[in-house]
């Protein structure tokens, strides 16, 4: 018999410490993305929810969003760069394959060496994250993680394509994970359906590009017929999933935070699922647009500052984008970074 490996046998509670969020400065209207796309304000908001959303400036990449969203969060949890060690950035516009975003900001923030692994899940990013960092936290491998969300997704969709350019911004949000008194995040329901993997894409590839720069460069094509209704379909399953998984019902909940990818989409799944009139439902996406991985924490800080929710409220996270990929859970709402 080999030897014996030691491993800890203790689980234990894991919770969102603390949330901070970056919004980038510029405001971008309707009326100034129909300059270049044959739309108009009234069409735009009837379709999708969207007045406004950011886009952010030279000085705004994804790397310093990321960074200054983690400090925002860091602060919130009364912690140091020092006391995290795993750092978990979930992005799709991050502009360079390696080093991963994660070990710049890691290093960034002061953590002097943390574990460093950068997401790449499409809008269901962030709920990816939360749950590894979840899990980690529970099963004793960290005591502290930090989880960012960020894109500059003004980078990745094409200024004159009318199906997209109007429905993404800009932005990230941060959370620290770490030990709760109790359980502060439900487990994870997640997956995939690779078979409409086409209907969110980046085309061509780089390679492509690379071999054959006379082409368009890369730009994010959406169908918006199938995801709206793949989502519409699937999405109210995978809330009642998430929520059985956690031993709640909709009567349990005081918040509803989906993605912010379409007002109509979250207003189909808030009847699917039954939701009481009782529940506050993120309509982040009218002023910051669909910001992919940034969305739900984005979102969870609107609901916040706002007032539409507190502290300890109990909180279903859903997420859905390209791949086609989802996840959602039920956590506790965190505490938010002071202004």
């Amino acid at each position: 018999m080999g030897a014996v490996i030691a491993n800890s046998t203790e689980l234990r509670h894991s919770a969102i410490l603390g949330l901070g969020v970056y919004r980038p400065e510029r405001v971008v209207t309707n009326d100034e993305i129909c300059e270049l796309i044959d739309s108009n304000d009234e069409w735009i908001q009837s379709r999708s929810g969207i007045k406004n959303r950011r886009f952010a400036g030279p000085d705004e990449s994804v790397l310093a969003m990321a960074i200054e969203s983690g400090r925002r969060a860091l602060a919130a949890a009364d912690l140091t760069g020092e006391q995290i060690g795993a750092v978990i950035v979930a992005t799709s516009t991050y502009p360079v394959q390696t080093p991963a975003a994660s070990a710049l900001v890691a290093d960034a923030l002061g953590t002097r060496g943390a574990g460093a692994i950068d997401v790449a899940a499409g809008c269901a990013g962030f709920c990816y994250a939360l749950g590894l960092a979840s899990d980690m936290v529970r099963g004793g491998t960290e005591e502290h993680v930090l989880v960012i969300g960020v894109e500059r997704m003004s980078d990745s969709t094409e200024p004159t394509d009318r199906s997209v350019r109007f429905i993404f911004g800009d932005g990230a949000g941060a959370v620290v994970v770490g030990r709760g008194d109790e359980a502060g995040i439900g487990p994870v329901t997640w997956g995939s359906d690779g078979a409409q993997g086409r209907a969110i894409r980046q085309e061509p590839d780089w390679v492509d590009f690379a071999e054959n720069p006379t082409q368009k460069r890369p730009w994010i094509k959406m169908e918006g017929t199938s995801v709206f209704r793949w989502a519409a379909f699937e999405m109210g399953k995978i809330a009642q999933r998430a929520l059985d998984r956690t031993g709640l019902t909709v009567d349990d909940l005081d918040v509803f935070i989906p993605h912010q990818a379409n007002a109509r989409i979250t207003e189909v799944i808030v009847r699917s699922i039954n939701l009481p009139e009782t529940v506050a439902v993120s309509n982040d996406i009218a002023e910051t647009g669909n910001t992919s991985a940034a969305s739900i924490p984005l979102a969870m800080e609107e609901m916040l500052r706002s007032g539409k929710a507190k502290p300890g409220d109990t909180a279903l996270l859903l997420a859905f984008g390209a791949g086609l990929a989802y996840a959602g859970q039920v956590v506790k709402m965190p505490v938010l970074a002071e202004s």
